[in-house]
């Protein structure tokens, strides 16, 4: 094990409750020095089981799971809890709410509040609504009320394909500070080598030239070279592992921010339109530090499970066959996609199943690290092969969340064309988890039941041979998989009420779907809340809302050429809304869905700004 720094402070990254049950809780926190972390709960004699990873000379990532000697932990109220490191007792007065004297989770069984959000990047203009989901839990917990249990994030928790200028300087930094080892191979070189890469990454990624291109494709006839990652911001895009580690304690620690001097970042190239962009992303940047310690504290006191999206590796991820292909014939292409993955098992697969399955990759991973650095040529095979992303949480209503990315429903007709987000295979597992449920909370990171004009506006650029242009990703572009899914929805043995919660589209709705020829009565909910931090054009959606209002209203004749026409949906307006304006709404938050019995009771938007919007529940 590598020597302590005694300039860094102890704690990096953490601690973060992850999956919480009655018979064990996951934590994950990263330490600059190698130590024995243990954890105890206030009335209650734990185990802690410790899994440390290696990434660094000053970097140590653990995966504690906290048993309870005897019996189970009590579901459903706060519990107290310290943090030692080798026996010493650690000082956690920033994660304690105020006049608590320690921090607390809870295990999650009957829920009655859940938090639910998508679509966190730091540089963006809005608001962190974590922040405001952190001020309000702090409001419960001191008011004697247990509050929201449990913490689902659907998506894009990091936008691995979208860096700011000032973030890609700082991850640089961060990895000297830390020590952080390198692939093998790897070409990056000192910081002012890494100046020379601001804004200018997407020359560095791997193209397919013309000639290779069908005649049949646009780009054939005009020379250009293929692009295999299709981000419209790859301009600074991550690439190296050390890279995406280090991103990824500047996105969720206040604490790494203090090692970065602020002084050094800065853009030396003479552009000035690139200057000004990277002033801007570096001042909203800034704020968005501010608010990292109320995120740290909210982490640190409600269970958090999370799945990726696309951005999470990169946009666009898997969208289509072709684009699949373009990845798997590159090695660096495959590097990166690999890598963007791979840090997603460290910082949120391993929790989201406590290490249930994603343990299977813990052994090939401590073998890639040779004499301090990455070889990851036997890891990758057995990150390819392994399925289980997705998971389960045996609460009441049952959590279900869908892994829609890495189980494609390829087209084999046109490798141009979207797949499915799910494959015949996990549809029918699907089927097989939602049966005899009375009541269900589906997370599925695109929406099921999206907005018809947006889709159809998708359907069009695809029919143009375009779906890159708009992430032509939802559930009704695929033929088979649309119709599978809408099958299982109509079975008599599916629940009564069903959640699905999702987030990818940077705006957030409230649907209501029920069976038009349904075998029994049951009520779906589509509740979409995207994003944390990040919106959709204000004006552009404010259109669109409008257009889906004329062209898609209930007495529509267009309704019946949709996929799902055998769904009656309702769209919910906010509460107070004018004219049952706006149905779509842009402001960055974080939602808090009440449930009574299983049962949806409200669905709120706390935004980043501080306000809160309701949405109505009654049918118009």
């Amino acid at each position: 094990m590598s020597d302590c720094k005694k300039t860094l402070p102890m704690m990096l990254l953490g601690p973060m409750i992850r999956r919480a049950e009655p018979h064990q809780v996951c934590i994950q926190l990263v330490t600059s020095c190698a130590t024995q972390v243990t954890f105890s709960v206030s009335g209650y004699d734990v185990h802690s089981e410790q899994t440390t990873l290696e990434l660094g000379k000053y970097c140590y990532l653990h995966t504690v799971i906290v048993t309870p000697l005897q019996g189970d932990f009590i579901a459903d109220q706060a519990l107290g809890y310290g943090v030692y490191f080798d026996e010493k007792a650690q000082r956690l007065d920033e994660f304690c709410y105020g006049g608590l004297s320690s921090p607390q989770f809870i295990i999650p069984k009957q829920l009655s509040k859940v938090l639910h959000g998508s679509c966190r990047n730091p540089h963006h203009s809005s608001k962190d609504s974590l922040v405001m989901a952190d001020t309000q839990l702090e409001g419960f917990r001191q008011q004697g009320q247990s509050g929201p249990s449990l913490l689902l994030m659907s998506g894009d928790q990091i936008y691995a394909d979208d860096v700011a200028g000032a973030m890609l300087l700082a991850i640089h930094q961060l990895i000297d500070k830390l020590g952080l080892y390198k692939e093998t191979l790897n070409s990056l070189g000192p910081l002012e080598e890494i100046q020379e890469q601001l804004f200018n990454r997407e020359h560095l990624l791997p193209k397919t030239p013309w000639q290779a291109c069908s005649k049949r494709s646009l780009r054939y006839w005009t020379k250009t070279d293929d692009a295999h990652f299709t981000s419209m911001h790859a301009c600074n895009h991550l690439m190296h592992f050390e890279e995406f580690i280090a991103y990824y304690l500047l996105a969720f620690s206040p604490v790494v921010w203090t090692l970065i001097e602020a002084d050094k970042i800065r853009y030396k190239a003479q552009d000035n339109a690139k200057r000004q962009k990277f002033y801007d992303e570096w001042l909203v940047l800034q704020e968005f530090i501010t608010g990292l310690p109320n995120t740290q504290r909210l982490f640190a006191n409600i269970s958090t499970l999370m799945m990726f999206d696309d951005h999470d590796v990169t946009d666009d991820w898997n969208l289509t066959a072709q684009w699949e292909q373009a990845i798997a014939s590159n090695s660096v292409s495959s590097r990166i996609i690999h890598n963007g993955l791979l840090s997603y098992w460290l910082f949120q697969g391993l929790g989201n199943d406590a290490m249930v399955h994603s343990k299977t990759l813990l052994a090939p991973f401590e073998a890639s690290l040779v004499e301090g650095q990455w070889l990851f040529s036997t890891l990758d095979k057995e990150l390819q092969r392994f399925g289980r992303w997705h998971f389960c949480l045996d609460t009441f209503p049952k959590v279900v969340v869908l892994d829609t990315r890495t189980h494609r429903w390829r087209n084999e007709q046109n490798f141009a064309e979207p797949s499915g987000l799910m494959d015949w295979e996990m549809l029918m597992g699907l089927q097989e988890t939602l049966v005899n449920h009375e009541a269900v909370i589906l997370v599925s990171p695109p929406p099921v039941f999206g907005v018809k004009s947006i889709e159809a506006i998708q359907a069009a650029f695809n029919m143009c041979g375009q779906p890159l242009m708009v992430d032509v990703e939802n559930w009704m572009a695929h033929e088979g998989s649309a119709k599978k899914l809408l099958d299982i929805f109509k079975r008599a043995d599916t629940p009564k009420e069903t959640i699905i919660l999702s987030g990818d589209v940077h705006y957030s709705f409230c649907f209501s779907v029920q069976s038009r020829f349904g075998r029994h009565h049951n009520r779906i909910w589509q509740l979409t809340a995207s994003g944390i931090k990040n919106e959709f054009p204000k004006k552009l959606i404010a259109c669109l809302d409008k257009l889906d209002s004329i062209f898609y209203g209930p007495w529509s004749p267009l309704n019946f050429f949709t996929k799902r026409w055998q769904m009656e949906v309702n769209k919910h307006p906010l509460e107070g809304a004018t004219n049952k304006q706006p149905y779509l709404v842009s402001n960055s938050a974080i939602s808090l869905i009440r449930l009574e019995q299983g049962k949806l009771a409200q669905y709120e938007l706390w935004h980043g700004d501080g306000s809160i919007s309701e949405f109505s529940l009654e049918l118009e």
